[in-house]
């Protein structure tokens, strides 16, 4: 019966979350411990089965889907020179920090660029919220950290959609002649999406019962997702650029509110719930070298996340406080993150050792980083 660990999913993400809430822990950790505590490496309640696992599979295309669709670039332009510099520096540091370290820990070449991906990335989904709880977000500051982070998960998505289309390419082009025409169509979709959308009759009295305009932006979600996966991009990729290329033709708060209501009600917790229970716990079992490793590497990436935001933030001017509360901000790992072991997962590409490695990182740095920024932005 696939109903069944369905429905336990949906009920204990709902239990966690209002448990979780009630300590001001983050949601996204709630659904991850309660995949852990229900799976097969913990009390053994349900497992991941093949319906599981492609509603998981729509959940990602979900997350990166709204990912992409809240992206907005109004900041780029007025910030452009900072957020260039800052993005550079918070990415290259710890991509090659990440890649270093594999290659030193004895991972292969493969699995350390992966590392690197990782460490590269940050959360923009964590960053957001604490900073309008600090009342950041409007601010000069607020807004070079949330572009930069934009800028940097974009990065790191691509970096690995090249080492997945070198690894196992779905076409046979060159890989400059494949992102030339990726572009083409991305810019094709950008001027062709909102003249599309332009047809769709608009519902003033928002009493649409069968959701027409919904199931509209779904299909052209889709169809962009898998024209992008035609070409050769994985799904994670395919998802985040079709919300990408969408975010300028749906400008309907609204509409915005459904697509997330469908995307966080359903889908996306079922996504982290599933990387909950592939998360092999029982490795620490194993020996104190699975114990050190985790610790080296949640070492390792809050350490050069933090330094190279700090030292981006003294380079384009701001004070070594701000700097310090850039560094902070970048520190989460978190959708991307998770993304990216889930791809890794599917085919192979990380040990198991690594993947529980990489699930700790994301909680301990999404629990430490806005704790550490209110701290710091209560000093003057």
């Amino acid at each position: 019966m696939d109903l069944l660990p369905f429905f336990l999913i949906l009920l204990t993400s709902v239990l966690f979350a209002f448990a979780f809430r009630r300590f001001h822990l983050p949601w996204v950790l709630s659904l991850i411990t309660a995949g852990i505590v229900i799976g097969p490496y913990g009390f053994k309640i349900a497992e991941v089965t093949p319906t599981l696992g492609f509603i998981s599979q729509i959940g990602l295309i979900f997350l990166m889907f709204m990912a992409g669709l809240e992206t907005k670039f109004d900041s780029f332009k007025e910030l452009k020179s900072d957020i260039g510099w800052l993005s550079t520096i918070n990415s290259s540091i710890p991509l090659v920090a990440g890649v270093g370290l594999g290659y030193l820990l004895g991972f292969s070449l493969t699995s350390s660029i992966l590392i690197g991906i990782i460490f590269m990335s940050s959360s923009i989904a964590v960053i957001i919220p604490t900073l309008e709880a600090l009342n950041l977000n409007n601010t000069k500051l607020g807004r070079t950290i949330v572009s930069s982070t934009i800028v940097e998960d974009i990065a790191s998505l691509v970096f690995l959609s090249i080492l997945l289309q070198t690894l196992n390419p779905v076409t046979s082009l060159p890989l400059p002649s494949f992102y030339f025409i990726l572009t083409l169509i991305m810019v094709g979709f950008a001027y062709g999406l909102p003249k599309i959308r332009a047809l769709i009759p608009k519902r003033r009295d928002e009493k649409d019962l069968f959701e027409s305009e919904v199931r509209i932006i779904f299909a052209l979600m889709i169809g962009v997702v898998v024209t992008f996966e035609l070409l050769g991009l994985h799904p994670i990729i395919a998802g985040f650029f079709a919300g990408l290329v969408l975010s300028e033709s749906i400008k309907s708060e609204i509409l915005i509110d459904k697509l997330r209501t469908i995307s966080y009600g359903i889908f996306i917790p079922v996504f982290f719930v599933v990387i909950g229970m592939e998360t092999n716990i029982g490795v620490f079992r194993e020996s104190y070298a699975v114990v050190g490793l985790v610790a080296i590497v949640v070492s390792a990436s809050i350490a050069t996340k933090f330094l190279s935001g700090w030292l981006g933030g003294r380079i384009i001017g701001f004070s070594n406080r701000d700097s310090s509360i850039i560094g902070l901000a970048t520190v989460p790992q978190l959708s991307t993150t998770l993304a990216v072991v889930f791809t890794a997962v599917e085919i192979g590409l990380l040990p198991a050792t690594l993947i529980t490695a990489m699930v700790i990182l994301s909680i301990v740095t999404t629990l430490i980083a806005p704790i550490g920024l209110r701290l710091l932005a209560s000093k003057k």
